[in-house]
């Protein structure tokens, strides 16, 4: 998984970190620094897996005025 989600994220700081003990979650960080936890699910047959990133929004640069949402209505097609 971690080799994958290199290659996927496009860089060599993400490690999984594995559980400490039996049942605790499976850590991914970038660097030093924790930002989820990664989740293996086998059901009929399939195994599959999630990551749950979390982000805090102190974390994060403050908000530029945003766009206004778009629309719902769909767009008039020109003819």
């Amino acid at each position: 998984m971690q080799a994958y989600l290199r290659r996927l994220l496009g860089t060599d700081r993400i490690s999984v970190i594995p559980a400490r003990r039996a049942g605790m979650s499976v850590e991914v960080a970038a660097g030093e620094e924790v930002i989820g936890t990664l989740h293996r699910d086998a059901e009929d047959g399939e195994v599959s897996y999630a990551v749950h990133l979390t982000i805090l929004e102190e974390d994060l640069p403050p908000a530029a005025h945003s766009a206004p949402a778009p629309s719902a209505t769909k767009p008039r097609s020109s003819r």
